[in-house]
């Protein structure tokens, strides 16, 4: 069987996340704008969990969207360190 967790693939799923969490945080703003059914914040926070930090965080300062809200603005640069320091970790174990 072929080995899943290539560097290939980890680079393809980052940046399908970063992608997902930019766009979503776009979407969320346009749904502001109108006044219609927002995306939850824990769905915004929980893409960056899942590798979209970078790509959240470029949405939030380009779209000038949750930048006010200190569970984003420092919630979102909090979650991509710990992501760096989690595969720093990991690199030096060799595990990836």
């Amino acid at each position: 069987m072929n080995e899943i967790f290539t560097l290939r693939n980890i680079l393809i799923y980052l940046l399908v996340m970063n992608l997902l969490g930019f766009l979503s945080m776009l979407i969320d703003k346009k749904k502001a704008e109108k006044g219609s059914w927002r995306t939850p914040e824990k769905t915004l926070l929980t893409i960056a969990l899942l590798g979209g930090s970078i790509g959240s965080i470029a949405g939030m300062y380009t779209f000038r969207h949750k930048t006010k809200k200190l569970k984003f603005s420092v919630g979102l640069p909090v979650i991509l360190i710990l992501q760096i320091v989690l595969i720093g970790y990991l690199k030096y174990r060799q595990w990836i």
